[in-house]
């Protein structure tokens, strides 16, 4: 049995479908990790979200921001827009129930004898991990409830930025959703930035990336994220592994077996999705 890790795949199906012809991966015994962020802006989220659910119990994946706003245009809360190329998808005879599917997914994987943690943004610095999985757990309970658009309503916004158990309702569920599903900088004390999108070396100080801020998860654990096309899996430390290369950016879709570290890759076969 081999663990696989797949960065965001944002509609690619094809190059998805090549990758896991690389490995050889087997259903019945392998075990897929997804980072998130299964479709928009590539040419096939149909086909992708068709592939990824009859892989059944042999994946493992969490909600990206881009899953999330899929979910609110087929609720009507949000406007498909043309760029994401998802009206296949929401034209498909099948769609009631691949929705009805992807939002009874999670936004956290844990996995303790792996010492493994997948979130599609990050953890954080401003959670340990029992905050982490409440927080999620807080999301996953509204999203498979019949009141799921009135969180993807009030998710759009930036605020609340700081964390606090104090925070309830829609402002705990809005950051909680942002911490996981949007974040990339912080400032030093923790406080999201959801407005800075450039590399580590432009970012405007004081804000840094969110994994170089002081963590509260253990130390022994490795955090697995997609989200940040633009780190092409570099600069993060030894146990914070970025897997989105930007396959729909032009780049490419990046597989890591676990078991023994090694990286597979994909050249991406489209042309560069717009921004």
């Amino acid at each position: 049995m081999s663990t696989y890790l797949i960065g965001d795949i944002h509609g690619c199906y094809q190059e998805l479908c090549q990758l896991l012809d690389q490995v050889a991966f087997d259903p019945t015994q392998d075990q897929l990790w997804l980072t998130g962020d299964l479709v928009a802006r590539g040419p096939d989220s149909l086909k992708v979200l068709r592939k990824v659910k009859s892989l059944g119990d042999s994946v493992r994946l969490v909600l990206g921001n881009h899953d999330l706003h899929l979910l609110a245009v087929y609720a009507g809360v949000s406007k498909n827009k043309s760029k994401d190329r998802l009206q296949p998808l929401l034209d498909a005879e099948d769609c009631d129930e691949l929705i009805n599917w992807l939002r009874r997914q999670p936004l956290l994987q844990i996995d303790q004898e792996k010492q493994l943690i997948m979130a599609h943004a990050g953890i954080t610095p401003q959670w340990d991990l029992e905050t982490a999985q409440r927080c999620a757990g807080d999301i996953e309970a509204v999203l498979a409830s019949d009141s799921y658009p009135l969180l993807l309503d009030a998710m759009y916004g930036d605020m609340p930025n700081n964390w606090s158990e104090n925070l309830s309702g829609l402002a705990r569920l809005r950051f909680s959703t942002n911490a996981l599903t949007r974040m990339r900088y912080c400032f030093p004390g923790g406080q999201l930035d959801m407005i800075c999108k450039e590399k580590p070396e432009e970012a405007t100080p004081p804000l840094k990336p969110w994994f170089d801020i002081p963590r509260q998860l253990p130390e022994d654990f490795t955090i697995v994220f997609g989200h940040w096309a633009s780190l092409e899996g570099k600069g993060t430390p030894s146990n914070v592994i970025g897997l989105d290369t930007g396959c729909c950016w032009g780049g490419e879709l990046t597989l890591l077996r676990w078991e023994d570290g090694r990286y597979f890759h994909q050249p991406s076969t489209q042309q560069k999705a717009d921004e």
